[in-house]
């Protein structure tokens, strides 16, 4: 609609009028698999690292537990949710105070190396999840001899 709007209006530029109309197609709006879909990765900061045996990836996670958090790696994509819900009450002489509180963060990620899924690892220590992803043998360099 916003679309039509613009076409009627005479001061609206024909590179302002492209834009919108270029921006409003469902290909830039995300529907049925768009590019905004495709770069929409989540709002969880990670650090992504590897080493020749294995892939590392840290994400900062605190005031989640273990059990807040899901970890899935499918097809060498990385995908992370947590997501946790705080209630507290608080009784005073003349008043009721009750604080909730609710967090969820989540992230996708495709990893830098074919790795071995079945063999990651996880910790959670002082709000930092770090996650040890061996690398497929497959993946490692090969050395061609001449002959």
């Amino acid at each position: 609609m916003a679309g039509t709007i613009m076409r009627r209006d005479p001061f609206v530029t024909p590179s302002v009028r492209l834009f919108s109309e270029l921006f409003n197609d469902p290909f830039f709006r995300g529907e049925n698999g768009g590019l905004t879909e495709a770069l929409e990765e989540g709002t969880l900061a990670l650090d992504v690292s590897e080493d020749a045996e294995r892939v590392y990836v840290r994400a900062s996670l605190p005031g989640f537990r273990r059990e807040d958090i899901d970890i899935e790696i499918h097809d060498g994509v990385l995908s992370i949710k947590a997501e946790h819900t705080e209630e507290t009450e608080e009784k005073k002489e003349r008043y009721y105070r009750r604080e909730r509180r609710v967090g969820s963060v989540s992230r996708r990620v495709a990893l830098p190396s074919v790795v071995v899924e079945d063999g990651a690892e996880a910790n959670l220590a002082d709000g930092v999840l770090e996650l040890r992803i061996p690398k497929s043998p497959k993946a490692s360099p090969r050395k061609v001899d001449i002959k």
